[in-house]
């Protein structure tokens, strides 16, 4: 029998018009809703437990960093009272603008280096001294490859020996103090303005320059090979604590960048005018331009030297520093046991570091922004975990300073754990930004009243 009449299709709209109403009228409250149908051991449980005592950590050297064509180029020295003494040296190539037109029989007046940085982080009452040499050995650059289209790698590491690289004729020098503009007491400090270090250098840089041949000049690798660039390390004159500029050395769309610029005269320019104007070419760091830093530390009389790089965990303080400094080696035990509880899955699993205000400093040194936690495999290499691939804000690692803490949130790398898809092979916690920065701070270690906790959210599948 078909249903197609107007009818019988009016009486199902009541019919389930009324077993609804039923429903509705016998289940008020949704934590009812087929609970009579359900067993009574049938529940999801939720609950948090705070992990401590299973967590260990030391304080150890970080691997070599990479300073090859960095955002910022570091120079300077700095004794910190606490991280010890760091001194960052810096080589950079010099690129033409446009092939240079000297024009008739010019002769060289002057020539000057100048260094641009607006952030620093120190002592901006210590002079310092810098100096300059011209480099006999070519720095190489990240090249495109025709055939591959991908770019050739040529990494320089913060042990390279640029001084090495470097003629011993001294081509200038000058002593500095570091200017700030901004009203702040932070020696980790961010200007309003750029400021200038105006170096000046021997006049036979400028001759050289001014006398390269045409064939030095026909294309930008015949002109670096010609004029290889310059070496710049620092020396600090005083015996205060230091200070490390963050050079705007490269060259963008809205700075014209760090520069070398001779000062010249020229046959044309003098015959024009009985008071001619000084000419100028300026020779530019720009983005191309292969640059590199050799970065040194010394931890010796710090308070943590002689347990540094210990196979025994420290629990009171640990150390975290940029620039290829220092990080930690985190070891949390037991969480195979996790991979062993049935019906479990982690809500949320939050590991939390809090900083030692006091020990660090902050007033007069600023702490990193953000850390980065890692995860070891089994042949010890280092990754990011699954919660950062699968959103950067997600995972965290910010400084959070209301509390003054670094959260990680690795829920999905416990999980990970638990479905027997990682294995716990240790963790190490270093800073996000290396080589473009110096930043340093101290935490508590895990025997501290709040220390390093490990707060996890899961839910049981009672059955």
């Amino acid at each position: 029998m078909k249903i197609n009449s107007k009818k019988n299709i009016h009486r199902i709209l009541l019919a389930v018009i009324a077993l609804t109403a039923i429903i509705f009228t016998r289940c008020n409250k949704y934590d009812d809703l087929g609970m009579e149908l359900l067993p009574s051991t049938d529940l999801i449980t939720v609950k948090n437990v705070v992990i401590k005592d299973d967590i260990s950590a030391r304080t150890i050297l970080e691997d070599s960093i990479r300073t090859d064509s960095p955002v910022n180029n570091l120079l300077g020295v700095i004794d910190d009272p606490v991280f010890g003494k760091t001194t960052i040296n810096f080589a950079s190539q010099f690129r033409l603008l446009s092939f240079p037109d000297y024009g008739d029989n010019p002769v060289a007046d002057s020539v000057f280096l100048y260094l641009y940085y607006y952030k620093l982080y120190g002592d901006t009452a210590t002079t310092q001294r810098i100096k300059v040499y011209e480099l006999e050995e070519n720095l190489i650059a990240d090249q495109l490859n025709d055939s591959t289209g991908g770019y050739s790698d040529y990494p320089y590491y913060q042990d390279v020996d640029l001084k090495s690289m470097a003629s011993n004729f001294l081509l200038g020098e000058m002593d500095f103090v570091p200017r700030i503009t901004a009203d702040t007491s932070d020696l980790g400090v961010i200007d309003t303005t750029y400021q200038l270090l105006r170096v000046p250098l021997d006049i036979s840089l400028a001759e050289k320059l001014i006398s390269a041949d045409s064939l030095d000049m026909i294309n930008t690798e015949a002109f670096l090979d010609y004029f290889k660039g310059l070496f710049i390390e620092t020396e600090k004159v005083d015996d205060g604590g230091g200070t490390i500029l963050s050079l705007e050395a490269a060259r963008n769309s809205s700075f014209q960048g760090s520069a070398i610029v001779v000062y010249y005269n020229n046959e044309e320019n003098m015959n024009n005018t009985d008071d001619p104007d000084t000419l100028s070419m300026p020779y530019i760091v720009t983005a191309s331009s292969a640059r590199a830093n050799h970065i040194e530390h010394d931890y010796s009389g710090t308070p943590f030297f002689n347990d540094l790089n210990s196979e025994d965990p420290q629990d009171s303080l640990l150390y975290v520093q940029s620039t290829g400094g220092l990080e930690l080696k985190i070891d949390i035990d037991n969480l195979g046991t996790w991979k062993d509880s049935v019906n479990t899955a982690i809500n949320k699993a939050e590991l939390i570091f809090k900083v030692d205000t006091t020990a660090s400093d902050l007033g007069t040194y600023k702490a990193p922004s953000q850390l980065l936690f890692t995860i070891i495999d089994s042949a010890g290499s280092e990754y990011l975990p699954k919660d950062y691939q699968f959103s950067p804000s997600f995972y965290g690692g910010v400084l959070y300073k209301d509390d003054y803490t670094y959260r990680f949130n690795i829920t999905q790398h416990l999980q990970q754990i638990i479905d027997g898809e990682r294995k716990n092979n240790g963790f190490k916690l270093t800073t996000a930004f290396k080589n473009n920065e110096l930043k340093r701070v101290v935490l508590k270690g895990p025997d501290s009243e709040i220390g390093i906790q490990l707060i996890i959210t899961y839910s049981k599948f009672l059955q």
